[in-house]
Parts: C-alpha cells; structure tokens; sequence
C-alpha cells in the first residue's frame, strides 16, 4: 500500500546557513537510500516556503485567487514522501526516520488507490 508522508515544520527564517543545509541534506539523502534499498522509494519533493504559496477556490462558477496559504499556522507543509509500505506500522517506521521529523510533524496518510477500487 502506498502512505503519504507530509512533512511539517517551522517556516523558515533569514537567510539558510550552508553548513546546516549541508548536513540536513546528507541525512535526508541517506533516508532516501534507507527507502530505496526497501523498494519502498515511490516520490518526495520538497516544497518553497508558504509565502509563494497561491489558493485556489471555486465559488458560483467564479475562480478566486489569493496569495498565500489557505490558512496561517505555525507549522507549514514542507516537503512530502510517497512510499510502499506493507502496512501502517511499516510507514510509521519510515516516517520516524525523516530528518524533518526531528524538529516538526510528520503526517501519515494512506494514498486512495482508484484502480484497485475500480476492480
């Protein structure tokens, strides 16, 4: 099956120190390999701040359009994993093993398989 991992975290703030970005990459690159060596590898992407965000809304046939995200919060979506899991038990493991998870949330989410449902 396969999850959803949403990555939540602080935004960030000021300039980014190279140093930090470095290590933080290395780790989230040797969680990658951790994933790939499992076949558990399907997608990840991280995501630019909130603030070049733009919300989409459909109302009596009129599209609005406004900057930003859809709502403020403290933690914002960051990045994102999609991977193969046998199970919710096996997505939680992975999902502890995201750097991201150190200083933010992870979310878990089981991804609708409309083929399956479709017989």
């Amino acid at each position: 099956m396969q999850y959803a991992l949403l990555i939540y975290g602080p935004e960030p703030e000021g300039e980014p120190d190279p140093q930090a970005t470095a290590a933080m990459m290395a780790e989230y690159e040797t969680f990658n390999q951790h994933l790939r060596d499992r076949s558990a590898y399907g997608a990840a992407e991280a995501l630019w701040p909130t603030a070049t965000a733009s919300s989409v809304r459909v109302r009596d046939g009129r599209t609005l359009t406004t900057d930003g995200p859809f709502a403020e919060t403290k933690e914002a979506l960051g990045g994102f994993y999609v991977v193969e899991a046998a199970d919710l038990d096996e997505a939680i493991g992975y999902a502890a093993r995201i750097p991201g998870a150190k200083t933010g949330t992870v979310e878990i989410r089981p991804v609708v398989d409309f083929a399956a449902m479709r017989g």
